[in-house]
């Protein structure tokens, strides 16, 4: 995983060049970094090719055997990053504390705090208005195509989870011919190899329901744009989990009491994150990540992000 993370995100700043293990079945490579050799080996690898920074990633390992590698490696290293045994654990406002001796974490559970949460209410609420202002003329010409482009009517509404589960009625531009369900149910029919992809992840890389004004809103998420609405009835924010339907429960599965925990975003970090081309187990995963690390700073990231994802139309179909 952290190998994973580090070749993924560069900005980082560290190069996975090698691994030791001290399991010799373990040779070979290691999400495409060769495993060299065992734990011995560091002192002269870290000569040999002027290495300074080590990373300890060994879950399971024993306190006296973890304590040990940290003494013995100390001194070959300047930086030591010893990853804990802590995934699903906030990691984003996490300090160390020192009580004697004796290492801690303190982890801030900042949902919990009443002035940054209020701080977020007034975000959404002049975000939203001054959005929805200078957007106005591009919404009320979206609403023409809309009713232009298919019979039906201008906006579709869904039932959706917000915060502690309550049921809300999510707004969007409709994108969708009107006998959307039958039209699925058909093309689902005549192409069984899809079903799997459908049940899997709900969505279609070609969707037959999608209108041709649907397609270009769907790309753009400009459909999106009523849920403008939601955030000013209090039911939404600008920035939060995706909203889900009582049927993706049991999907969740123990994380959906994080969910609950926040309203659900009109954008979020699955929208800025490879949107569709990331699976259904990754969106639950990056949405218990921005409750456990909640902040406003991560707001803002997530929506200056969402700008730049919208205009290229990441991951969109």
């Amino acid at each position: 995983m952290v190998i994973q993370t580090l070749k993924r995100q560069p900005a980082f700043g560290l190069k996975p060049v090698a691994a030791l293990d001290d399991d010799p079945d373990r040779r070979g490579e290691l999400a495409g970094i060769p495993v060299i050799g065992a734990l011995s080996a560091a002192p002269i690898l870290a000569r040999q090719r002027d290495i300074h920074y080590a990373i300890v990633a060994m879950p399971g390992v024993q306190r006296e055997r973890l304590l040990t590698i940290l003494e013995q490696h100390g001194n070959t290293f300047a930086h030591l990053l010893m990853i804990p045994d802590l995934f699903g654990v906030a990691s984003l406002w996490v300090g160390a504390k020192d009580l004697g001796g004796i290492l801690g974490l303190e982890i801030r559970q900042r949902l919990l705090l009443p002035g940054p949460r209020m701080t977020k209410a007034l975000l959404d609420v002049f975000l939203t208005i001054l959005i929805g202002l200078c957007l106005l003329p591009l919404i009320l010409l979206i609403a023409i195509l809309v009713k232009l482009g298919s019979p039906g009517p201008v906006f579709y509404g869904q039932k959706r989870l917000g915060r502690g589960g309550m049921p809300f009625i999510a707004w969007k531009f409709r994108s969708m011919v009107q006998n959307a369900d039958q039209v699925l149910e058909d093309y689902l029919q005549a192409n069984p190899a899809l079903r799997c992809q459908w049940e899997s992840d709900q969505k279609l890389r070609y969707d037959p329901r999608v209108t041709s004004v649907g397609r270009f809103l769907r790309r753009t998420s400009l459909d999106e744009l009523p849920q403008l609405w939601n955030v000013l009835r209090g039911e939404m924010s600008l920035v939060g989990p995706r909203p889900i339907v009582g049927e993706e429960i049991p999907r969740y599965a123990e994380k959906y009491k994080l969910y609950t925990r926040v309203l659900p975003g009109l954008t979020g970090l699955w929208q800025v994150s490879g949107r569709n081309n990331v699976s259904y187990a990754e969106r639950v995963n990056l949405d218990a990540y921005y409750v456990r690390n909640w902040s406003v700073w991560l707001d803002i990231y997530i929506l200056l992000r969402t700008v730049w994802v919208v205009i290229t139309g990441d991951g969109a179909y």
